[in-house]
């Protein structure tokens, strides 16, 4: 279903919970703000002492504000929108994306636990599971190939007490069935957790599809303008709410600022406009691209060559904004390729309005060993594309004289290496 023809809460439709949801103007005070002010304040008083209150016991949905690092008014509001965004009755806000992912599986997981992670992660969400929780938790991780259920069903054992996957994966744009990763998360009494960064609440929503939990990094499209670090874990069971909560308020206090969520808040509202143009460009980008001769592999959803492109029109609503793409000639081609070109940066990150490229053997997933990278399928010649809001015609463009550096650095070459001719030629 579009999300132009869903309703959410309140039987509101995305784009109208993208812009007012959980912002409504208090007039109490006279002045009636359309938008959430940001709240500054560390501390708020009370009306009086109160034995027979917890701390646990405030409600932020009845203005009980104590402490910003428990709640704060601007937080709680981009909390509020985010989990009727994606279809959750609770969401936490983080200071990071990373700060979310880990929140979510400490809450879900024991020493002696283990943990069954899509193979083709981010590099630091790979580096968590293998240094955070396999070496100093006590919690065993095997990293399976998801696109196959089977593979996930056959490394689940009794003492599997979460799935953590990506869909689609960073950087290769792989897909795993949600359905069917929830289906064997019941059948191990396991929680099911996927990070939803790539997609973000308009193209897909996990909720919809038996996911436990939902990541976001803010940081990319639902902040959308690369000026605010965060994150934020969705989801709907109260008991399970109840330990992210913890962690994020008290365990690690590891909670989102006043003024980032201020700033994710105002990128919400323009939320769906961008997702339809980072979608559309995208598509003109992986279409030249899958066409250049000096192309070897293009990853995208969208295009009919994925060998998943079936599944992503099963369980998402578009093909988002990011694709990855191999160029003939390694590293060397590489280097020629992001230094000409004026449109793409070079930069990590995504979901921005502008549009970045990565190298992501030698920047996002640099800390993977080299051995373990190839096995992956991330070479030297691979680049990550972020296609932002530009004219698509200009992008194009852009990557058009990436290759034509490419070409003149190969002319170049021949000629230092071609044999001069001695006199007795002519």
């Amino acid at each position: 279903m579009s999300p132009e023809k869903s309703t959410g809460a309140d039987g509101k439709r995305f784009e109208t919970l993208s812009v007012t949801y959980g912002e409504e103007p208090d007039l109490s005070n006279g002045v009636g703000d359309v938008t959430s002010p940001i709240h500054l304040a560390s501390t708020y008083a009370v009306e009086g002492i109160d034995m027979d209150t917890a701390l646990e016991d405030l409600d932020p949905d009845a203005d009980e504000f104590l402490y910003t690092r428990l709640s704060n008014p601007t937080r709680h509001a981009l909390e509020t929108r985010v989990a009727a965004l994606e279809g959750g009755d609770h969401a936490m806000a983080f200071a990071s994306g990373t700060s979310a992912v880990v929140s979510a599986i400490m809450a879900a997981v024991e020493p002696g636990d283990h943990v069954v992670a899509f193979e083709d992660l981010y590099g630091g969400t790979n580096t968590m599971l293998k240094e955070l929780f396999r070496e100093k938790l006590n919690v065993a991780v095997d990293f399976v190939d998801a696109t196959d259920p089977e593979e996930v069903r056959a490394a689940a054992t009794d003492d599997t007490a979460m799935l953590w996957m990506e869909t689609p994966t960073n950087p290769l744009l792989r897909l795993c069935d949600i359905e069917e990763m929830a289906a064997i998360a019941d059948e191990y009494d396991a929680l099911l957790g996927v990070d939803n960064t790539f997609m973000g609440p308009y193209f897909q929503r996990p909720l919809e599809l038996g996911a436990d939990v939902v990541i976001h990094s803010t940081t990319k499209y639902i902040n959308g303008h690369s000026d605010s670090l965060g994150g934020v874990a969705v989801l709907s069971d109260e008991e399970y709410a109840g330990e992210i909560g913890f962690l994020q308020q008290v365990g690690m206090g590891n909670v989102m600022a006043p003024f980032d969520a201020y700033m994710v808040l105002r990128g919400l509202k323009t939320l769906p406009l961008r997702m339809r143009q980072h979608e559309k460009n995208a598509a003109e980008v992986a279409a030249y691209l899958d066409s250049h001769e000096q192309v070897s592999a293009v990853h995208y959803p969208g295009l009919q060559s994925h060998p998943q492109h079936e599944l992503a029109n099963d369980q998402m609503d578009g093909h988002g904004g990011v694709l990855s793409f191999e160029l003939d000639g390694g590293l060397e081609a590489v280097e020629h390729f992001v230094a000409a070109l004026e449109e793409f940066t070079l930069a990590v990150s995504l979901g921005g309005v502008e549009s970045l490229i990565e190298h992501p053997a030698s920047m996002t997933h640099s800390p993977l060993p080299a051995e373990e990278r190839a096995e992956l399928g991330i070479t030297d010649g691979l680049l990550r594309v972020s296609v932002g809001v530009e004219h698509p015609k200009d992008l194009v463009a852009d990557l058009e004289r990436g290759f034509e550096a490419m070409a003149a650095a190969d002319e170049s070459v021949a000629e230092t290496e071609a044999p001069e001719a001695s006199p007795g030629d002519d």
